[in-house]
C-alpha cells in the first residue's frame, strides 16, 4: 500500500529535503470525488522526490504530470491546462526562477509553488517578483505542502470558477452543471469528462488523450470507457437541448462545440 512505499521512498529522501509527517487520518479517500480533475505539474528532476510528491498528492486526489528538466516543463506547461504548477528551482537546463519567468511571459496565470532548498531572503523575494505565488523551503512536511497547494487552487478557483459554452454553465466551486436553467444530474466522473471537454471546447480531443486526463492512465488504451461515458453525458447534455454541442469526429475522438448549420 501507498504508505509503507511512501515512507520507504522518504527514507531515502530525506537528506534530499522531504521531510514525511504523514498524520494517520490525513487520507480522505471520499475527496477523490470531489475533485477528481484537479491537474498538478511537478516539475522535479530528482526522481525520489517527485515520486514521492506525486503518490502524496494522488491520495489527495489529484491528477499529476511530471516533468524532469526545465524544457519539458515549459511545453507541458504551455500544451495543456494545469490548476497548479510546481517547480523546483534547482533545475537542469532552464532552472526553475527562468521557467516561471517564461511561464509568465507565455500569458499563463496557472498558480505557481516553488520547492527550494535556498533559504535566503533575497531568493525568496526574487521568485515572488518573477511570477511565483508561493514557496516552500526544503525540507518540508507534505502536510504543509498540501496545505499550500490547497490554498493556492481554491484562490485560483475562486477568481475563475465558472466554464461555459452556449447555454451550458459549469460551476466547479458548488460542482453542478446547467443546460439553460435546468440542472443536469452528472456522475463524479461524467462531471470530471465534462469539465475537461468544456476547458479544451472547440478543439478536438482523442479518446487517448481523455483517458490519459480524466482517468489518469488507470485503465487500458483499448477499452471503450471513454465512449461509454461519452454516450451518457451526450444523453444528458444535448438529447434535449439545442444547439448540440457533443460532437464526434471519426476516427479521432471529441470536440465541444457549437456547430455552423
Amino acid at each position: 500500500m501507498y504508505r509503507n512505499s511512501a515512507v520507504s521512498v522518504a527514507e531515502s529522501s530525506r537528506d534530499r529535503g522531504v521531510q514525511v509527517d504523514f498524520e494517520e487520518d490525513q487520507v480522505d479517500l471520499g475527496r477523490s470525488f470531489i475533485v477528481v480533475t484537479m491537474k498538478v505539474l511537478l516539475v522535479e528532476d530528482d526522481h525520489d522526490i517527485s515520486t514521492l510528491i506525486r503518490h502524496g498528492l494522488e491520495e489527495e486526489a489529484y491528477n499529476v504530470d511530471i516533468a524532469d528538466n526545465g524544457a519539458d516543463g515549459l511545453a507541458m506547461a504551455t500544451a495543456e491546462h494545469y490548476d497548479l504548477i510546481v517547480l523546483d528551482i534547482m533545475l537542469p537546463g532552464i532552472d526553475g526562477k527562468e521557467l516561471c519567468r517564461r511561464i509568465r511571459e507565455e500569458g499563463i496565470k496557472t498558480p505557481v509553488l516553488m520547492l527550494t532548498g535556498l533559504d535566503a531572503t533575497a531568493d525568496k523575494v526574487e521568485a515572488l517578483e518573477i511570477g511565483a505565488d508561493d514557496y516552500v523551503t526544503k525540507p518540508f512536511s507534505f502536510p504543509e505542502m498540501i496545505a499550500r497547494v490547497r490554498a493556492l487552487i481554491r484562490r485560483s478557483a475562486d477568481s475563475g470558477s465558472e466554464l461555459s459554452l452556449a447555454d451550458l454553465r459549469m460551476d466547479l466551486l458548488s460542482r453542478r452543471a446547467f443546460r439553460g436553467e435546468r440542472e443536469l444530474t452528472l456522475t463524479a466522473k461524467e462531471f470530471a469528462l465534462l469539465e475537461f471537454l468544456l476547458k479544451h471546447k472547440d478543439k478536438v480531443l482523442s479518446r487517448t488523450q481523455i483517458l490519459e486526463k480524466v482517468w489518469g492512465y488507470t485503465f487500458e488504451q483499448n477499452t471503450n470507457v471513454v465512449d461509454v461515458h461519452i454516450k451518457s453525458l451526450r444523453d444528458k447534455v444535448d438529447k434535449y437541448f439545442l444547439p448540440r454541442l457533443i460532437h464526434t469526429i471519426r476516427g479521432t475522438g471529441y470536440i465541444l462545440k457549437i456547430r455552423e448549420s
